[in-house]
């Protein structure tokens, strides 16, 4: 079986090094870049994100990251977001009071959680749709999660039915029910971190490796 090769999108993101262990672990062989001919010809792109959604849109503005992201898509050439990583996909952020559009894969909105606690720190169960390949055989499984805003309306609901599959959304609670991940045809995207999830994440990563 040929080791895939995987691009960790390097835009000034922190804390991408353990995404890469993780990756390697799993067998990927991985680059941490942001060449536009290593993201193009890449077999995965994966799209960490740390911080504010505006701060993260503009990074990955600066390096040109729409564009590329687009243009795999448009091939259907499989693309992996995490945590921010996820939310950009979507259409905007209401983060601090103040609307930021995303790359609008996906229609809805980002808003902060309704919780006694927030952030949103920790392990949570998820709840996978029947036939989800990133959960095959973790699906009873615990998540690390970080975060204080998510998606909390199912994007396929904002969307009318056509040729194309709807995503698929799996949740998890903290307050109230939001979007810990969504499966797309060639994008898929976690809120929470599978490289800091142990077992289960490794395997997660293992199942989307099998897409590529």
């Amino acid at each position: 079986m040929k080791q895939p090769f995987v691009v960790v999108l390097s835009y000034g993101s922190g804390n991408v090094r353990s995404a890469v262990r993780a990756l390697e672990r799993v067998g990927a062989r991985v680059a941490l870049t942001a060449d536009e001919e290593a993201v193009t010809g890449a077999d995965g792109l994966v799209v960490p994100g740390v911080g504010a959604f505006g701060a993260v849109m503009g990074q990955l503005s600066a390096v040109g990251a729409p564009r590329l992201i687009e243009r795999r898509l448009a091939g259907g050439r499989p693309v992996l977001g995490i945590c921010v990583g996820m939310q950009v996909m979507f259409d905007s952020s209401q983060e601090h009071g103040t609307t930021s559009h995303g790359l609008a894969q996906w229609p809805g909105t980002i808003t902060r959680l309704r919780a006694d606690i927030v952030p949103h720190m920790g392990w949570s169960a998820v709840r996978p749709p029947s036939g989800s390949v990133l959960f095959d055989g973790v699906a009873d499984q615990r998540f690390y999660f970080v975060h204080s805003y998510a998606a909390t309306t199912d994007p396929a609901s904002l969307m009318e039915a056509g040729p194309t599959r709807l995503p698929q959304a799996t949740w998890a609670t903290h307050g109230q029910d939001f979007v810990a991940a969504v499966e797309n045809g060639a994008l898929s995207a976690t809120q929470f971190h599978p490289e800091k999830s142990g077992d289960a994440g490794a395997e997660l990563l293992r199942n989307w490796l099998t897409t590529l």
